[in-house]
């Protein structure tokens, strides 16, 4: 290492000279060379995530990591694969991000060579939620302690990943196995957030990560590899659910629950918003389970629409409209609930092919003013056909529709329903049974369901909740829970479900089908062919289910 009397003379020399180049190489060497020795104060934390966050985040005054946080951030160095899981609000993005930035910063002190991989169930989750994350931690560094400048948003952070000198953490879509296994450094890391439906295969990928590492020991030997996996819980199935559940072959996972009671007492969630959500789902709901309890439950056996279904087409709504909302082909439908009593609410679903584009909440709102509202939306070119619910007030919003000559279509759940299940052996005890089953076979995603429902909590909950059995007979028919018994049991009624599922229902009411078409998009729609664009695509009548039901 060259003195500083070295460097000096050399300084003046190219002063004097005139180079005005190899000065800047000059500047930029002894900047690096104090960064490295500034930096060597944070290798201490190599193997130490919680005492990093401790003194190298700018805590305001009451902040800090949970205990829960420092359980699982302070695992991951000695345990090497640590999985948690919990209800929503428990501050998992926050903690992967940190998470990241330590390793990151350390290793890069160190320069060892290091890389990050960080993927998730869905690419928005990354692009929206953590990568932004991880930029606002970044911020709240302390880089006297870390011992180097702060990182640059030109060269090094960068809008999706992180660029150091050593390594890199770089965002993979978890349906890329092959760059999750194509991933070497002497010191990885992978961060799988919102694990519960990452496939297999990426699991897979991962785990060939540790074959050529150390992973028993002490740490600090390298190679090394670490896994970091956190969610909320979803169906008791798939890798990250085996891992919790201790399957043979994964005993070497670390795992932890973080209670409700314990992201309450952090401050993370408050106990009002638990009770709110208990009695907007139901404590027996999958979504309570999921969200609020952090358990793994699912609703496919008591439940006409199981709850991971639903979500599955809420992610498609939303890769629709980060897409810059594409146009859609198809038929269009207004679903229409009409508010029956003073605490319910007149809900109007748009519907365009295989998206609900948008819903309508209305409020206290007379008759004649839900009509107006139908009416507009309907169009004078009827493009847009009405599916307006007749029970009770509802019966004159469609009598007034059709006196004004709107194309509107009456949709009686009680009534008797002729349709049958996709396998033809069942039938179905009423229209409401036929239009909730029909919603279920749409969302199957065993035939490639396109439906695309936007995000809301209480949608999800209204499409989740409705149970079903089954009655004898020639055939036997399948029976969905009657929206008044719903309604006793969820203390509100579900506006939001039924009218999504009346835009759906309009399909088969308008053409009169009998059976679910054989695929998704048959059997109507608004066109034969299929445009290029998936968002371009009509949908048909029905979905599939494979079986058709179940006796109990």
């Amino acid at each position: 290492m060259r003195s500083r009397q070295d460097v000096e003379r050399q300084v003046l020399a190219l002063v004097q000279a005139g180079d005005v180049t190899a000065l800047r190489e000059v500047r930029d060497a002894v900047r690096r060379a104090r960064a490295r020795k500034n930096s060597r104060r944070v290798i201490r934390y190599m193997y130490d995530p919680v005492g990093w966050a401790r003194d190298c985040i700018a805590w305001q005054p009451g902040e800090g990591l949970t205990a829960y946080q420092e359980d699982a951030l302070g695992a991951i160095p000695t345990r090497r694969r640590v999985a948690v899981r919990g209800p929503h609000g428990l501050g998992k993005t926050g903690m992967s991000a940190i998470g990241v930035l330590w390793f990151a910063t350390t290793r890069e002190a160190a320069g060892i060579d290091w890389k990050v991989i960080m993927t998730a169930s869905a690419w928005r989750h990354l692009s929206v939620y953590l990568v932004p994350e991880l930029r606002k931690w970044a911020k709240r560094i302390r880089w006297d302690q870390v011992g180097r400048p702060a990182f640059s948003e030109r060269t090094e952070l960068l809008a999706l990943n992180l660029k150091l000198e050593s390594g890199a953490a770089t965002p993979v879509a978890s349906n890329k196995p092959e760059l999750i296994e194509g991933a070497h450094a002497d010191s990885l890391l992978y961060l799988v957030d919102e694990a519960k439906i990452v496939p297999d295969g990426t699991w897979d990928a991962i785990e060939g990560a540790f074959s050529g590492g150390h992973t028993e020991g002490p740490p600090g030997q390298l190679p090394e590899a670490f896994a970091f996996a956190i969610s909320t819980p979803g169906p008791p199935a798939g890798r990250f659910y085996d891992i919790h559940r201790r399957a043979p072959g994964l005993e070497d996972w670390w795992v932890r629950h973080v209670t409700l009671d314990e992201a309450i007492a952090a401050g993370r969630i408050s106990q009002g918003w638990a009770e709110q959500r208990a009695r907007q789902w139901g404590r027996d709901s999958a979504m309570y389970a999921n969200r609020v309890l952090g358990e793994f439950h699912a609703s496919d056996e008591d439940s006409v629409i199981p709850l991971a279904w639903v979500e599955a087409a809420v992610e498609r709504w939303h890769e629709w409209d980060q897409a810059g909302r594409p146009p859609l082909a198809g038929r269009r439908y207004l679903g229409v609930d009409v508010a029956r009593t003073g605490g319910d609410s007149t809900v109007l679903a748009h519907r365009h092919g295989s998206a609900v584009t948008a819903l309508e909440t209305h409020d206290k709102e007379d008759t004649m003013r839900t009509v107006a509202r139908v009416q507009a939306a309907a169009g004078a070119d009827g493009k847009v056909t009405p599916v307006v619910d007749s029970i009770g007030v509802g019966g004159g919003v469609v009598d007034r529709l059709r006196e004004l000559d709107v194309p509107v279509l009456a949709y009686t759940g009680a009534a008797k329903a002729t349709g049958r299940t996709r396998d033809r052996e069942w039938g179905f005890r009423n229209t409401r049974s036929q239009a909730y089953w029909r919603m279920r076979e749409l969302l199957d995603p065993a035939y490639e369901s396109e439906v695309m429902l936007p995000p809301d909590d209480e949608l999800l909950a209204d499409l989740t909740a409705p149970t079903w059995d089954t009655t004898t007979g020639v055939p036997p028919k399948i029976r969905v829970e009657t929206k008044e018994d719903l309604v006793k049991r969820m203390g509100r009624s579900p506006d939001k479900g039924d009218a999504v599922v009346m835009a759906f229902a309009g399909e088969w009411m308008r053409t009169g089908a009998v059976h679910s078409p054989a695929r998704p998009g048959a059997g109507g729609g608004g066109t034969a062919a299929r445009a290029a664009s998936r968002y371009a695509r009509p949908i048909g009548g029905g979905g599939g289910s494979g079986s058709g039901g179940r006796g109990r």
